[in-house]
């Protein structure tokens, strides 16, 4: 079962041991941020440093300045890492002991450019922009994504692409001096709160016939911001949630429970209603995961993989967006596989089974928060899903050095099963 485990490029650069120090846990690969999102990030093993702040959404590499002339919307460079091309220069250090090197792309999660094109972002039944999450129905957003997706996903000396939030994201982030958490939101909630009323999206609701649905939504939430809740019943975490997310041990059962939610937004917003914006979504995010794996085959060539970071229940939204497996089929539009959360009690690893007769041919990659002060646990490969085709492992390079010592344990112990 082939093994990767995430990485920033600063988790590498100066830092000569780490390369080797990588190789030594027993992992296949390393999935190395190409473009990402704003972070705070603790670097406990590196010579230098023990923070490293990235203050915007950015690429890692030095972007093609004709793929982005004449559009606003395009990716910043990031200025916190020396040199022109950190991912490069990392992928490179890793490559040289034998690794293969994928890259990691952020989407539609990007902060910086939701501040300076509040137009291009998801805005709520009330009227309040989210500036994390760009609009996944936009022209703009599916061009920008779908450039970002070819550019930074097909690097040189890159084996594969991991395309993380292609499709839509909505309320749940993780935000500085968050204020969120005095009524807690279950899925449906969630859900109801994530829809958007761009004007993109709001006259996409009239064509179909439902032109007052931002009102319906308000009038469903009313309920919630009473302290009754939802049908649901009780808050069900972040369903947008990421890898950094707090998710604990393997194999727990959260597909239930993801039926349950859609349940409960069919009796918040009626079936008819609910079921009008759920095709809406998933068509638009059907098109741009489309739109987005072609343009990296087209880029990298034959014999590149491609995989989504995806959750199977298509009201999903975040980092690991809704995808209709039904849909997604194979060739040439369709990625080679799904990065699924699989920790923790909103994990999927007893779906997997399910999920791989849904998908004949289809990877599915089972992905697993080892790190401890993130609620993982290290130890968790040696109890990987059995349906898994292959691990991802968040994050090596957060994790401490007992944490290291756990997981290569454990990767031995599942090399050995």
């Amino acid at each position: 079962m082939r093994s990767s485990a995430f990485l920033y490029p600063w988790d590498v650069l100066g830092d000569p041991a780490a390369p080797a120090r990588l190789r030594d846990l027993g992992v296949d690969g390393v999935t190395l941020a190409s473009a990402y999102h704003s972070a705070r990030a603790l670097t406990p093993r590196h010579p230098a440093t023990r923070i490293v702040t990235a203050p915007h959404s950015a690429v890692y590499y030095p972007a093609a300045s004709a793929r982005w002339s004449g559009h606003d919307l395009r990716p910043y460079q990031q200025e916190w890492l020396p040199g022109d091309d950190p991912w490069g220069e990392a992928a490179q250090a890793l490559r040289d002991v034998g690794l293969e090197v994928s890259s990691w792309v952020v989407l539609a999660h990007n902060s910086r450019l939701g501040d300076d094109f509040p137009a291009s972002s998801v805005c709520n039944a009330y009227g309040d922009r989210y500036p994390w999450a760009l609009c996944a129905a936009r022209p703009e957003v599916v061009r920008y994504c779908t450039e970002l997706a070819a550019e930074a996903g097909a690097r040189p000396g890159a084996v594969a692409a991991e395309l993380e939030s292609c499709g839509w994201y909505g309320l749940a982030h993780l935000h500085a001096h968050d204020k969120t958490g005095g009524v807690q939101l279950d899925g449906a909630a969630q859900y109801l709160m994530s829809l958007c009323f761009c004007d993109v999206c709001s006259a996409a609701w009239a064509d179909a016939g439902a032109p007052d649905l931002d009102a319906a939504v308000r009038s469903a939430l009313e309920p919630v911001w009473r302290g009754g809740g939802t049908p649901a019943g009780g808050p069900a975490g972040s369903p947008a949630g990421g890898q950094g997310s707090g998710q604990g041990s393997a194999g727990a059962g959260g597909y239930a429970d993801r039926a349950e939610e859609w349940a409960a937004v069919e009796q918040l917003l009626g079936a008819d209603l609910a079921r009008l914006t759920l095709d809406h979504r998933a068509a638009r995010a059907l098109e741009l995961q489309r739109g987005c794996v072609s343009a990296v085959r087209a880029a990298a060539g034959e014999g590149f993989r491609v995989y989504l970071h995806a959750d199977p229940a298509v009201h999903r939204v975040g980092a690991n967006v809704g995808v209709d497996v039904a849909r997604l089929g194979r060739g040439p539009a369709a990625p080679d596989g799904l990065v699924l959360p699989c920790t923790g009690p909103d994990g999927l690893g007893n779906a997997l089974p399910e999920l791989a007769a849904a998908w004949p041919g289809g990877r599915l990659a089972a992905n697993l928060t080892v790190v401890s002060g993130l609620g993982g646990d290290p130890a968790l490969p040696a109890t990987a899903p059995p349906a898994a085709d292959e691990l991802r492992l968040y994050h090596a390079g957060l994790a401490s050095d007992p944490d290291l010592v756990v997981l290569r344990q454990a990767l031995a112990g599942a090399a050995g099963r």
